[in-house]
């Protein structure tokens, strides 16, 4: 079997951004749910997904904000996405899909979780990550755990990590800490663009790693004296943004392998799509419990 893991923040951004709008009954904007329910019925439509959750951020904000001030937060996102979390997570839970709303941490610490704990089953012949979020690519082993863009029909198996950013899989979070990472929030180290970075990790994998002797650095000697320059003056940041981009293994997710079986949706969805004023999507359901 196939464990579908879905980043559903980033489903709900797209769908905002590609759905068209529309007015529940209350007056709501809710374009973006249907958009990411029709998403999710298409993803079900496929008779490979069998066992598949659905991680949401909740909150935008996450334990990370303690540790730096420029992380990531719901300031400046438009209310009007912000608004439809809890009216997505309620239409995907009717929808029959397990659901993890994130607080204290976020989507991708779930996802990150669910992959640490149902991999090694047996049963388990490969977890797709249907996100596009590099902090994920850390997540990918082999051909067993790979990540999809579902819309650009695009998979990164631990080769295709290799041949994007130049750095397996393990790496990813000393890349992004040394590049930088505008999405979450964070700078990295002036200097390191990718290249460089990637021909540095490529050979010594951890920040810890990389020799202060910039001759041992397969770059030419004034850049790796300049990247090495950087790197010495700012590597509590360095460790810092590494933290930051690394995932964590260890939310508590009480779901079994058995749980992620989809059985169906639950009736209430017929409610929630009359208030939603779309009972159409209902008849794109193929199975109810």
């Amino acid at each position: 079997m196939k464990i579908h893991l879905v980043d559903g923040t980033y489903e709900l951004f797209r769908a905002h951004f590609g759905a068209p709008p529309k007015k529940s009954q209350s007056g709501q904007e809710v374009g973006a749910t249907l958009g990411m329910l029709r998403s999710m019925l298409l993803l079900l439509s496929d008779p490979e997904v069998t066992h598949v959750a659905v991680a949401f951020d909740h909150v935008i904000e996450s334990f990370r904000n303690k540790m730096y001030k420029g992380y990531k937060s719901s300031e400046g996102v438009d209310p009007i996405i912000l608004n439809q979390f809890p009216v997505a997570e309620a239409a995907i839970k009717a929808l029959g899909l397990v659901t993890w709303p994130m607080v204290k941490f976020e989507a991708d610490d779930a996802i990150a979780t669910a992959v640490a704990k149902f991999k090694k089953v047996k049963s388990v012949e490969q977890i797709v990550i249907c996100s596009v979020d590099k902090d994920l690519t850390q997540m990918v082993d082999g051909d067993r755990v790979i990540c999809w863009d579902r819309r650009r029909e695009i998979t990164l198996n631990e080769k295709g990590v290799i041949e994007k950013f130049g750095v397996s899989p393990e790496s990813i979070p000393d890349f992004l800490a040394l590049v930088g990472d505008s999405a979450d929030g964070y700078p990295g180290i002036q200097g390191w663009g990718e290249k460089s970075t990637s021909t540095v990790l490529a050979k010594y994998k951890h920040i810890e790693a990389i020799p202060k002797d910039p001759n041992k650095i397969p770059l030419g000697l004034g850049r790796a004296t300049t990247l090495l320059g950087n790197l010495q003056n700012n590597y509590k940041d360095a460790l810092l943004f590494r933290e930051l981009s690394t995932l964590r293994t260890d939310v508590p997710l009480k779901e079994t392998l058995t749980d992620l079986k989809w059985q169906g949706a639950y009736p209430r969805l017929k409610k929630v799509c009359q208030e939603l004023r779309s009972e159409s999507v209902i008849d794109r359901v193929t199975r109810w419990r």
